[in-house]
């Protein structure tokens, strides 16, 4: 387990800023306690500074996870989140996006979210910018990026895409085996 590159960290607040915008210093300086990021077999893991510590006497092929994984590096340099970082995600998200229960089995599936299944949606949500995705019960689903700036969304037709599916809870359950 290794701090990250400045490279690695470019990428990886860049992402994470898409999300969470200026409460991104929040995530980082918290007043409970200091977390950091850490790398570790090509995920990125979100770590308290004393469970960091005690961890320096495992070894490192002993190791198998520490914290909560944010995502992960794919071989070509590029940084995916995951799941696993929907709670920091929907604790300091910008902009929200809500779904009406008719539309939340399809993007629990896996599915992009449609203007018919929207309930409601952050005032000045711009085009492409992730966003958390709760249902109308205020439970976070899933996060993704919009496809349309929330001006654009009241023109649409009720099939046209608001927001492309990221991620989501059912991978819970669809990717078990690879998630962790």
């Amino acid at each position: 387990m290794r701090p990250l590159t400045e490279d690695e960290s470019k990428i990886v607040f860049t992402k994470l800023a898409n999300y969470v915008g200026k409460n991104l210093i929040h995530l980082i300086d918290r007043a409970d306690e200091p977390h950091c990021l850490r790398l570790h077999k090509d995920r990125v893991f979100y770590v308290s500074e004393s469970s960091m510590r005690l961890a320096i006497s495992i070894a490192k092929p002993n190791l198998v996870s520490l914290g909560t994984c944010f995502g992960k590096f794919s071989k070509s340099g590029k940084f995916k989140l995951h799941i696993t970082a929907l709670d920091y995600l929907a604790q300091y998200a910008k902009y929200k996006v809500w779904i009406k229960p008719n539309g939340e089995m399809p993007f629990l599936y896996g599915n992009h979210v449609l203007k018919a299944h929207l309930g409601r949606i952050t005032e000045d949500t711009p085009e492409h910018q992730g966003v958390v995705i709760y249902s109308m019960s205020d439970v976070p689903l899933g996060f993704g990026v919009t496809a349309r700036s929330t001006i654009d969304t009241r023109k649409l037709d009720p099939t046209a895409i608001i927001v492309f599916h990221q991620a989501d809870v059912g991978e819970y359950l669809r990717d078990e085996e690879t998630l962790f």
